[in-house]
């Protein structure tokens, strides 16, 4: 058993949907197809994908089912986040009610429990998969007023998502938020004292694209937790394994 993880995924096979990827250059030409090959090929049943976020383009959610169900008949469980293209993504008990086979989870406030076996089928470790939207961070050029209310809100999400951990007595969490967990200087935010307050192995994060702003995320150990980006053209479409 594997867990990986991906962002922006940025799908739009509905009907109704028309945003094509291709014109925010060539890493965007045929994505899905490149997802589709390296999802097939990496994870298997039995594995674990999480999407942090913007996962569709559709802005209600019968728009997004055709993405939605995309994601469904690939392998693996998926857990899902929201990011801040996800428009779609309201009432999240009925987003939790939508497949029945237990694959597909969405995921607000709580954390979700994955009891992973090692190697040789013996010790059983409990990850917590922990996270949230996250928001632009102090420090960021025109951050606003509007902005620290939404800010705070997304770090009481995040607080109550790792104390859900916490109170389950996981042995391991892994973070995920769409945004980055800092500014583009790389100063520290409430997201990352929670993180290592809380006492999180990986965070992994999306929503930066292009290789100016890729290098604009915290990337390696900080404080004793390890951060990773993993929007999709950052990953080149291939998912990456984070335990």
């Amino acid at each position: 058993m594997k867990i990986f993880a991906i962002g922006d995924l940025h799908l739009s096979f509905g009907e109704m949907v028309e945003k094509p990827m291709d014109i925010f250059g060539g890493q965007w030409v045929g994505h899905t197809e490149k997802l589709y090959k390296n999802w097939g090929q990496m994870v298997e049943p039995e594995d674990t994908l999480i999407i942090c976020g913007d996962i569709s383009w559709g802005l209600k959610l019968e728009e997004a089912m055709a993405d939605l169900d995309w994601i469904h008949a690939l392998p693996g469980r998926k857990l899902l986040f929201k990011g801040n293209h996800d428009l779609w993504w309201k009432a999240i008990g009925r987003l939790n009610g939508l497949y029945e086979d237990g694959t597909m989870q969405f995921i607000q406030n709580k954390c979700t429990l994955l009891e992973m076996p090692d190697e040789s089928g013996g010790r059983i470790t409990t990850v917590a998969i922990c996270g949230t939207r996250g928001w632009i961070c102090p420090g960021t050029d025109g951050f606003s007023e509007h902005d620290r209310k939404i800010y705070d809100r997304e770090a009481a999400r995040l607080k109550m998502s790792l104390e859900d951990a916490k109170k389950a007595g996981a042995d391991t969490i892994i973070g995920v938020l769409h945004f980055p967990p800092t500014n583009d200087k790389q100063q520290k935010s409430a997201f990352t004292e929670l993180l290592t307050e809380y006492g999180v192995k990986t965070c992994v994060y999306g929503h930066l694209h292009g290789k100016e702003a890729f290098k604009n995320g915290i990337a390696g150990v900080y404080n004793g937790v390890e951060y990773k980006l993993v929007s999709l053209d950052y990953l080149e479409g291939k998912p990456i394994q984070i335990f």
